[in-house]
């Protein structure tokens, strides 16, 4: 079984944010591979097929590791076939990186994934947003993405998607050699 957690928060007002994009990374896969993300369980919401599960934690940003949790256990879902989809802003917009373990980098919603699962041995696909330097960081990431960052963020999105299935079906470190550092062409 295979757990795909997207990051981002609840609620209509937060829909196209920067913070957002795990829960935009886990729609569009959801609609790819005809699974829906419409059933409660745990604190998330879930969509699932044969051995695959997506989520999206039904919560605020910080406190998404008490759902994830939950449920990872509930399924039992070992870390090493996790992956939560999030935002980094000390990444260039539109590049990605899928790692293995490593601290939360400042994220609040990963600093609770790893407090809750009790520790940080789970892969990650991190997606840059970039920073405003002139803008508090906490502003930024509750913004909406600009006009030219709308363009290219469909193709950033589909990108992250395979990658998500190269992770399912062949593995994390494939999917690391592959789409490491990737962006939109």
């Amino acid at each position: 079984m295979h757990l795909l957690c997207g990051l981002g928060n609840k609620g209509s007002e937060y829909a196209f944010t920067r913070h957002n994009v795990g829960y935009l990374v886990i729609d569009r896969f959801s609609e790819r591979f005809k699974i829906p993300v419409r059933k409660k369980d745990s604190g998330c919401r879930i969509g699932s097929k044969d051995d695959l599960v997506l989520a999206k934690p039904d919560t605020y940003m910080n406190l998404s590791g008490g759902p994830i949790a939950r449920l990872a256990g509930k399924l039992k879902v070992p870390p090493d076939r996790m992956i939560v989809v999030h935002d980094d802003m000390d990444m260039d917009f539109g590049k990605m990186r899928i790692r293995l373990g490593g601290r939360d980098g400042g994220h609040k919603g990963v600093r609770s994934v790893i407090e809750s699962l009790g520790g940080k041995e789970f892969w990650r696909l991190k997606i840059g947003i970039g920073r405003n330097p002139s803008m508090p960081a906490e502003e930024y990431v509750l913004s909406r993405f600009d006009g030219d960052e709308t363009q290219g963020l469909a193709e950033i999105i589909d990108i992250a998607c395979d990658a998500l299935k190269v992770f399912v079906f062949e593995g994390g470190p494939k999917a690391m050699s592959l789409f490491n550092r990737r962006g939109p062409e």
